[in-house]
C-alpha cells in the first residue's frame, strides 16, 4: 500500500479552509488562522507545488480534489529510467568466470552484462550464477563466462524512456537486482546503462524529500 503524503496540522487546516471557501486569497486564509500572510507563505507554496491546491493570480487558491495517493502516483509517472541510471559494468563473452568474479568484486555490483566483439548484449551474469559455478569447480580460470550466463532472448531489458515505477515492478516480479538499459541497433542491443534496486530507492527517497 502506498503511504499518504504527510502534511502538518496547519497544512491540513489550510486545505479544509480552501475546500470550504475557495477561491480564497492567501490573506483571507491567514486571517482565518490568526496568522500573517508571510507565516503561511511556505505552507501555501508546499501545498501548491505538491498539487493539493491550485493558485490563480488575482483570484486565489482552489482545492484540486486530489488525495495524497493520487498526487504521489502522478509524481511517479514523471520519473524515467534516464533520470536515475548508472554506468553499466560489462565484460566480454570470452572472459573466464574467475575474471568475472574479480570484476564483480572490484566494481561492487550484483550483475555483469556480457557483450560480444561488437559490444552488443549477449548475456547477463548474476552473483548467484557465479556462486553456482564456483562451487566444486577448481578450473574457474578456464571456464568461459558464456557457459553460465543467461542468454538472449531470455534477458529482460529496459530503455531510457521507460517509467522507473514500471521497472521497479519488473525487478520485484522477476526477483532480480538490475536491468541493462539498452539502445536498439540494426545488429542488436547496445548496453548504455543499468538500473538497479539502489537507483530506484534513491529516486523514491528523493521524491519523499521534494
Amino acid at each position: 500500500m502506498v503511504r499518504e503524503i504527510e502534511l502538518t496540522k496547519r497544512q491540513d487546516r489550510i486545505i479544509e479552509i480552501v475546500k470550504e471557501n475557495g477561491p480564497i486569497t492567501g490573506e483571507q486564509i491567514a486571517e482565518r488562522l490568526n496568522l500573517t500572510r508571510a507565516t503561511l507563505r511556505p505552507d501555501l507554496s508546499i501545498l501548491t507545488m505538491s498539487g493539493y491546491l491550485d493558485a490563480r493570480p488575482r483570484v486565489g487558491y482552489f482545492y484540486t480534489g486530489k488525495s495524497g495517493n493520487q498526487l504521489l502516483t502522478e509524481s511517479l509517472q514523471k520519473i524515467f529510467v534516464k533520470d536515475y541510471k548508472s554506468m553499466p559494468i560489462v565484460v566480454k563473452e570470452n572472459v573466464s568466470v574467475y575474471d568475472a568474479i574479480c570484476t564483480m568484486f572490484l566494481e561492487d555490483v550484483g550483475s555483469l552484462f556480457v557483450v560480444d566483439h561488437n559490444s552488443l548484449l549477449v548475456g547477463v551474469v548474476s552473483r548467484k550464477d557465479l556462486l553456482r559455478a564456483s562451487i566444486g569447480n577448481q578450473e574457474l580460470t578456464s571456464l568461459p563466462i558464456n557457459i553460465i550466463m543467461t542468454r538472449m532472448p531470455n534477458i529482460t531489458m529496459c530503455e531510457m524512456d521507460d517509467l522507473l515505477i514500471d521497472i521497479a515492478k519488473i525487478l520485484i516480479d522477476k526477483q532480480i537486482d538490475a536491468l541493462p538499459i539498452v539502445r536498439s541497433t540494426d545488429k542488436g542491443f547496445e548496453v548504455i546503462g543499468r538500473i538497479t534496486k539502489t537507483n530506484i530507492t534513491k529516486a523514491f527517497v528523493a521524491l519523499e524529500n521534494e
